[in-house]
C-alpha cells in the first residue's frame, strides 16, 4: 500500500486542484454551461411533453408517451452518437456543422450536438417529474379557476404550476446534479470538457490516477456547490409553503403564555 501511494505523483494532483491551467479552466466552464443549457432546454421540453400528455387530443398524448418511451428506454450515449453522427446523414444536410456561428459567440458542432442530445434525453425525464408535480395539485383548483373565467393557460401559469413547483424542484435539482456528471459522455464525440481534458493529459503521460483523481475532485466540487444551492431553494420554497403556519416552538410558547400571565397576577 505504501509503495502504491509513493508511486503517485502528488504534485500533479496538487497542481490540477490548486493551480489549474487555462485549458482546464476552459474545460470546466464548458462543462458548466453545457449542463446549464441542457437542463434549461430539457425542462422546457419536459413541460411541453407534460402538457401534451394532458391534452384532449390523442395524437399529442401518444406522441408524448412515445417520446418518453424512446428516450428513457435507450442509453444516453447511444442518443449522443445518433444525434452527432446520424443526424447529418438522416436529414441529408449539416444539422450540426463543424462550427455554429450565433453572431455573439461560436460553438463547435460537437458541443451543439451534445447539448441537443442531453436536452432531449433530459426532457423525457422532466416530463414525468412535471407530470407528477401537476398531478399532485387538487383538480378542484383548476375547476375553481375556470369558474372564475380564467383561461386554461392562465390558470396553469398562475394557479397550478407555482404550487407544483414545490414538488418539481427537489427531483429537478437531482436531475441537474446528474447532468453535471453526464456531460462527461460528450468526450466520446470530441467535446473537450473536464473528463476529456483529463483523458488528453493521461494519454500523453500515462498517469491515470493523478489526472482522474483531480478531475473527480472537480466534479465533486461542482455537485457539492449545486447541493448547497438546491438546499437553499428548497428551504425558500418550504418557508413560502408554511408561511402562515406556526412552528412547534411557537405553538408551545403560545400555550405557555396564559400560564405566565396568571403567574404574574394577570388572572386576578
Amino acid at each position: 500500500m505504501v509503495h502504491l501511494l509513493a508511486a503517485v505523483d502528488w504534485s500533479i494532483i496538487r497542481d490540477r486542484i490548486f493551480r489549474p491551467d487555462s485549458a482546464f479552466a476552459w474545460a470546466l466552464w464548458k462543462t458548466v454551461y453545457i449542463a446549464v443549457v441542457s437542463q434549461v432546454v430539457g425542462v422546457v421540453l419536459g413541460l411541453l411533453a407534460a402538457l401534451a400528455r394532458m391534452s384532449r387530443l390523442w395524437p399529442l398524448r401518444a406522441l408524448s408517451g412515445l417520446y418518453v418511451l424512446v428516450f428513457r428506454g435507450t442509453p444516453v450515449i447511444v442518443q449522443i452518437f445518433f444525434v452527432y453522427f446520424g443526424a447529418n446523414l438522416l436529414f441529408g444536410f449539416d444539422v450540426f456543422p463543424r462550427a455554429a456561428d450565433f453572431g455573439v459567440f461560436t460553438i463547435s458542432g460537437a458541443v451543439l450536438a451534445g447539448i441537443t442530445a442531453l436536452s432531449i434525453n433530459e426532457g423525457a425525464y422532466m416530463r414525468e417529474i412535471i407530470r407528477a408535480g401537476i398531478d399532485s395539485i387538487d383538480r378542484g383548483q383548476m375547476e375553481a379557476a375556470k369558474s372564475l373565467g380564467m383561461p386554461y393557460g392562465l390558470a396553469m401559469r398562475r394557479i397550478v404550476l407555482p404550487q407544483a413547483a414545490r414538488v418539481i424542484v427537489p427531483p429537478l435539482g437531482n436531475e441537474f446534479n446528474n447532468m453535471l456528471k453526464t456531460t462527461s459522455l460528450l468526450a466520446f464525440i470530441g467535446v473537450t470538457e473536464m473528463f476529456q481534458d483529463a483523458d488528453i493529459h493521461y494519454s500523453t503521460t500515462f498517469k491515470p490516477v493523478e489526472y482522474f483523481t483531480a478531475v473527480a475532485f472537480w466534479y465533486l466540487v461542482l455537485t457539492t456547490i449545486w447541493s448547497f444551492i438546491q438546499a437553499a431553494i428548497e428551504r425558500k420554497l418550504a418557508v413560502s409553503e408554511y408561511a402562515g403556519e406556526t412552528t412547534f416552538w411557537e405553538r408551545l410558547a403560545n400555550a405557555a403564555a396564559p400560564a405566565r400571565i396568571w403567574a404574574r397576577g394577570g388572572g386576578h
